[in-house]
């Protein structure tokens, strides 16, 4: 990770394509392509790895959350249930439709804890949403469980775990609905894009017409396209989803060269008897992006960081104070801040987070540290790094 590492022949063979006929939007201008479309090739090609009947590329993996729910129809005052250590388009997709986040805690997989969920069910809870953090999936079987026992939805936001899987299906695909992202620093990437996965029919066609203004695209002129709902623009545009079409070829190839660095990295850092690992439910496979590993307090979990930052060992992470991924340093949603005034639902309904007790979330995201693993290291600046993170960590614990 992230697939921008491995830009080569195919990527800009799939970019020139676009360049040569000069159609750089999706839709429209049908005359000019000579038989290229990109989104739709991409589009096809996701939805076969993912063994779903339906995807829509979209513009982001925000928006790809954001077309999920809508395109199930949730709406203002609806709740959504997700996790507490996530990335904020997870809240930001939710507020944009007017419905409401509920936080919930995490549990030692650092995703929803299935016994949280089901204590924060309510009269206006309409969706569960897992989110696959740092390449690895929630218990999967016990939220589809909560899910079928409630009615409610369960929405995979696997924008950081593509090509993982969970009791050999791909992550995403489990769901009734699942979201990816191919921002820059994803294990592929578009530059900016994202996609939405499914297999009901309505849903896929809500989420084709929504994400492009409400148009239906039938018939052979955009201009005389009818519009049978509102819509926004959430559109990919045909440079993006050319440079997908090369990158989501190579997934396999990312992710067994992640699974590599990632095993050498864990089986040196095994060696320290203070040290454990995220729990992966029976049946997961990860994506290998990430190696996440707990030490036995916050205070050894905080020094430990320190070492490995001064010592230039980079791309670790600590979750717990970082501003993007951990409720802590969500100021903008515990305090309501948004430039035009929310709806009514969103103030009146959200919980109160600045009294939210989240302890068992802060057990487990105190003692985390998490290692980013690229895929352009060389085997021997892999063993250099494993070697040096052992090192230092043990000095911590000195």
């Amino acid at each position: 990770m992230p697939g921008f590492e491995f830009f080569g022949a195919e990527e800009k063979r799939h970019v020139q394509d676009v360049l040569d006929n000069g159609v750089l939007m999706r839709y429209g201008f049908d005359g000019m392509r000579n038989g290229h479309w990109k989104a739709k090739q991409l589009e096809a090609a996701v939805a076969k790895r993912m063994q779903t009947n339906f995807a829509q590329v979209l513009s982001s993996g925000t928006a790809a959350l954001t077309v999920a729910l809508a395109s199930a129809g949730i709406g203002a005052g609806d709740e959504v249930i997700m996790p507490t250590f996530t990335f904020v388009a997870s809240f930001e997709s939710i507020l944009a439709l007017g419905a409401i986040p509920v936080l919930v805690d995490v549990d030692d997989t650092l995703t929803l804890d299935p016994k949280a969920v089901q204590k924060a069910i309510g009269p206006k809870t309409k969706v569960v949403m897992p989110v696959h953090m740092c390449g690895s999936m929630a218990d999967l079987n016990a939220l589809r469980s909560i899910c079928k026992e409630h009615g409610l939805l369960l929405l995979e936001d696997a924008c950081q775990a593509i090509g993982g899987s969970y009791q050999g299906k791909p992550l995403g695909s489990i769901g009734d609905l699942g979201c990816f992202s191919f921002d820059f620093v994803k294990t592929i990437t578009c530059g900016e894009g994202g996609a939405m996965i499914t297999n009901n029919e309505t849903y896929a066609k809500n989420a084709d017409h929504y994400s492009d203004h409400g148009h239906d695209h039938y018939g052979m002129d955009r201009g005389a396209e009818g519009h049978p709902f509102l819509g926004y623009n959430f559109r990919i545009s045909e440079l993006n989803a050319a440079v997908g079409c090369a990158q989501i070829q190579r997934l396999d190839e990312f992710v067994a060269i992640q699974q590599k660095h990632y095993s050498i990295l864990r089986n040196a850092l095994s060696e320290i008897p203070e040290i454990t690992f995220r729990r992966v439910p029976e049946g997961g496979v990860e994506n290998y992006s990430f190696l996440n590993f707990f030490l036995p307090t916050e205070e050894l979990a905080r020094k430990a960081h320190l070492a490995l930052g001064e010592a230039g060992v980079a791309a670790c992470f600590y979750w717990y104070d970082n501003n993007w991924h951990y409720y802590k340093k969500w100021q903008h949603l515990i305090e309501k801040k948004a430039l035009g005034k929310l709806p009514e639902e969103v103030l009146s309904g959200m919980p109160d987070y600045t009294r939210a007790n989240f302890s068992a979330s802060d057990h487990w995201m105190g003692r985390t540290i998490s290692s980013l693993v690229k895929l352009s290291w060389t085997a021997e600046e892999v063993q250099q790094r494993a070697s040096n993170m052992v090192k230092i960590i043990r000095s911590t614990l000195n």
